[in-house]
């Protein structure tokens, strides 16, 4: 009895100090990434096409404190001449900063400070998946503001680890 009563101690100190899943995706998800690719899906026809032309650029950074930032620019900005100029600037990139937390398959990130003033003082939900040195991001569907009528899209994100 005096056996069993301290194998069963052991067992709960063990499940205790164990890493959680999360622990090991905040520990696999620190540092630099570089984008690969940013695809969007049309909600009402499942078309997939690049969100930013066929070569974004963008960084995502991930802190060991639980601060990210990134930045996405679409191909072929210039600086701008005119208005119109400025509003297909605003439409070719993002940027947001906040507090991220891993739940199961979903990093979010408490949005202090972005491009989209209406992110801000939201949770943004992403789905993720790591492949090696990648880390595949998938959004959920939802209005984007940067095509008229606010169409149902989603995202596929691929970084890939910085070196």
């Amino acid at each position: 009895m005096f056996t069993l009563k301290w194998l069963v101690v052991l067992a709960w100190v063990l499940i205790i100090v164990q890493p959680s899943s999360a622990d090991d995706d905040r520990a696999k998800c620190l540092g630099v990434w570089k984008l690969v690719s940013y695809d969007m899906e049309f909600q009402d026809g499942g078309e997939r096409r690049p969100a930013m032309g066929k070569n974004p650029t963008g960084y995502a950074i991930y802190t060991s404190e639980g601060r990210m930032m990134t930045f996405i620019e679409g191909e072929g900005r210039k600086p701008p001449q005119t208005d119109e100029d400025r509003i297909a600037l605003y439409r070719s990139m993002m940027a947001y900063t906040g507090v991220y937390r891993f739940e199961g398959d979903k990093l979010i990130t408490k949005v202090d400070a972005s491009w989209n003033p209406a992110w801000t003082g939201t949770d943004q939900v992403r789905f993720f998946k790591f492949e090696g040195d990648r880390l595949h991001i998938t959004t959920a569907y939802a209005p984007n503001t940067l095509f008229p009528g606010k169409p149902m899209t989603r995202g596929y994100i691929t970084w890939e680890r910085a070196k």
